[in-house]
């Protein structure tokens, strides 16, 4: 007999989404055990029983896989899009398991962006409570007042909740621009660009840089590499503080 576990558990381990978004698909009715829906979360299956999402067959992955990537701009986070524009997928060395992005960036936004397989630590990556920080390499319309800079390092109220106080370096200032860097470790939709709205000076150009000990160094855009065995065990260091808390 196979090993047991939690659908969301087993959705995830197989790499088809992070828990919580597992969680979602199982809640909507996407998910069939032996060819029934099922939409009660505590369920319990085994490795031996069919499961398929949205008709499609899932199976635990042999294999974990733990890979980063230059996303350019204009690029789509998801795995496809219905609207037929250009995905973050179709960058993906062939060959590999299936992977999913960890977290997201906006279609406007280029930089460090994760894939694995490793359903416990994309959710752990990107749940609020593990404040893994991401460091951001901005270009914004004027220059910034010391007092305004001050509002960013100390939070900044947005319309539906209030943005943490952020670290911020001044890199370079232009006579109509600025350049900074802005580290933030929550991840709301498009929280930079509108902390930065919020003091009065609009995001020309975004890139993340780095996501935990992850850097994006000099790695082409569209490029990927795998994540080093130091990466690794930084990044996994969370997964054993979520484990043991």
């Amino acid at each position: 007999m196979g090993e047991r576990m939690r659908l969301q558990k087993f959705l995830a381990h197989a790499g088809v989404a992070s828990r919580r978004a597992a969680e979602e698909l199982i809640l909507r009715g996407k998910v069939r055990v032996n060819g029934k829906v099922v939409r009660e979360l505590g369920t319990s299956v085994s490795t031996d029983d069919r499961v398929d999402v949205s008709g499609t067959p899932v199976r635990l992955q042999s294999e974990t896989a733990y890979l980063v990537m230059h996303k350019p701009v204009n690029v789509m986070t998801t795995m496809r899009d219905p609207e037929g524009r250009r995905t973050a997928a179709e960058l993906l060395p062939k060959g590999l398991p299936r992977v999913v992005p960890i977290g997201r960036l906006d279609y406007d936004t280029s930089g460090v962006l994760l894939f694995t397989n490793d359903g416990e630590l994309a959710n752990v990556l990107t749940h609020p409570r593990f404040g893994v920080e991401k460091t951001y390499r901005v270009v914004v319309k004027g220059r910034l007042l010391p007092e305004e800079i001050k509002r960013l390092q100390s939070g900044v109220a947005l319309e539906e909740f209030r943005a943490a106080g952020a670290r911020v370096k001044v890199v370079a200032t232009r006579r109509d621009s600025s350049v900074l860097d802005i580290t933030i470790h929550e991840g709301k939709n498009r929280q930079v660009r509108r902390m930065f709205d919020a003091v009065g000076h609009p995001v020309v150009a975004l890139a993340r840089l780095r996501f935990g000990p992850v850097k994006l160094g000099d790695l082409p855009p569209g490029q990927t590499r795998p994540l080093t065995e130091k990466e690794l065990a930084q990044l996994h260091r969370y997964k054993t503080g979520a484990l043991t808390k």
